[in-house]
């Protein structure tokens, strides 16, 4: 059984407009909520293997105060090819990854993130598809469980959607 977690980075600041996009940082908001999901995900034995995460500093942010709260050791890949990717780029990226990794943490942006949640959930609770259908907010994590033996694998409508996670529900 393979996991692959899906987190769309905090909520970022949008009050410096002399920032590129690729350099705005977390709102104060954004940096609270960060570290309850990662303690949600600890509480639910989330820890991933590997953790391939936009090189936006906003991701890298979201990343750095997820980590303690986490606990583990997994490896990091902060990868340019995720800042604001399509979502059948991310699954090709997903498909790369070695079979050694059985659960992987992806944290990225919109409307790829959601756009692949939505495209790989073949199950999963009605109320849980239900909510992932209306909307993938800062800082939403969905999880989701394939029975494949290797990432290469992986296809649209093979995750069983095991969870869906809004900061609010924390």
């Amino acid at each position: 059984m393979r996991t692959l977690s899906l987190l769309r980075h905090a909520k970022s600041d949008w009050s410096s407009h002399d920032l590129s996009d690729i350099s705005r940082r977390l709102s104060r908001r954004g940096r609270k909520s960060a570290p309850m999901m990662g303690r949600f995900m600890s509480e639910q034995n989330l820890s991933p293997d590997i953790v391939l995460c936009s090189s936006a500093a906003r991701t890298r942010q979201t990343l750095e105060l997820l980590l303690p709260e986490l606990g583990g050791s997994p490896k990091i890949k902060h990868e340019d090819e995720l800042y604001l990717a399509s979502s059948g780029a991310m699954l090709a990226r997903l498909k790369a990854v070695k079979a050694k990794y059985q659960h992987i943490l992806l944290i990225g942006h919109n409307p790829g993130m959601h756009g692949l949640a939505l495209g790989l959930c073949g199950g999963g609770s009605h109320d849980a598809r239900f909510n992932l259908a209306q909307k993938y907010p800062t800082c939403a994590l969905a999880v989701f469980s394939f029975e494949s033996e290797n990432w290469s694998q992986l296809n649209q409508g093979d995750g069983h959607l095991d969870l869906y996670m809004v900061p609010r529900g924390l």
